[in-house]
């Protein structure tokens, strides 16, 4: 899809991140996430959990999540899932995870719970408050055919990973233009640099794929895209932007650095 109209103000983020969401814990909506993945069969809806204490919330009402709060707009995602990864990019901002300006700039989201079928990647403007892409994504072969199923930080176990990357340089490979993630959450995906775990266009990720065989194809871990489309995503969120790919898997969301701020250490 083509860039939409940017629309909103053009306040940096981080300033809304000083004046909004600094001091809210996303932990009890990080309890309830754990709670309802180990629950609920893949792949579940996210059942929305009350929002954190905000600094904005009204003594008479609910606090605002942090989707209304920052005014982002991003047609289709979950709020619950949007929260999450606001809160996980807040997180990083405060403990030096974010460290470059383009991180400030530009979020991409990612929901494995949908299936591969259905546009499932989100890159959102966060100084425009506007959404940039929507699109297709395909995970690892190890992860499951057309829903998945199974995560993994294992080298050559050609699985998807979850939690928080951030974007690092491109180059050019059998792919074309491919860029490069590192994972900062260990256990969870902190090998995905040394797996190979990139960015890139591949012919399997088109809609003509879809209809033949009834679900996009699978890379060896990779979240692939739609050739049509790569290279404008991957020149939008190259540099050091954030990649925040979300599973209800509990053992993620019970100890993520990310989901649990104030216990995380600084650095």
């Amino acid at each position: 899809m083509k860039h939409p109209t940017r629309q909103g103000g053009s306040r940096p983020f981080a300033g809304l991140v000083a004046a909004v969401l600094l001091g809210a814990s996303v932990a009890p909506l990080a309890r309830a996430a754990a709670a309802f993945a180990a629950s609920t069969p893949a792949p579940p809806p996210v059942t929305p959990a009350a929002p954190p204490d905000d600094a904005l919330a009204d003594a008479d009402g609910p606090a605002p999540t942090r989707a209304v709060a920052t005014g982002l707009s991003a047609p289709g995602l979950d709020p619950v899932v949007l929260d999450l990864a606001l809160a996980a990019l807040d997180c990083a901002h405060r403990t030096g995870a974010a460290a470059v300006p383009e991180a400030e700039k530009v979020l991409s989201i990612i929901d494995y719970r949908l299936p591969s079928t259905a546009p499932r990647l989100w890159v959102l403007d966060l100084q425009h408050r506007s959404t940039l892409f929507i699109e297709h994504v395909a995970h690892g072969r190890g992860t499951g055919e057309d829903l998945a199923t199974r995560f993994s930080n294992v080298p050559e176990s050609n699985t998807s990973s979850v939690g928080l990357f951030r974007t690092g340089e491109t180059y050019t490979g059998k792919h074309g233009l491919s860029l490069r993630l590192d994972g900062l959450e260990p256990g969870f995906n902190d090998q995905a640099r040394a797996r190979g775990i990139v960015v890139h266009g591949a012919d399997y990720c088109t809609m003509a794929h879809v209809d033949t065989y009834g679900r996009l194809g699978r890379s060896q871990g990779c979240p692939a895209l739609d050739p049509a489309i790569s290279e404008a995503v991957i020149d939008t969120i190259r540099g050091g932007t954030l990649l925040f790919a979300y599973f209800p898997e509990a053992d993620w969301l019970s100890t993520s650095r990310f989901m649990h701020c104030d216990a995380a250490p600084a650095g």
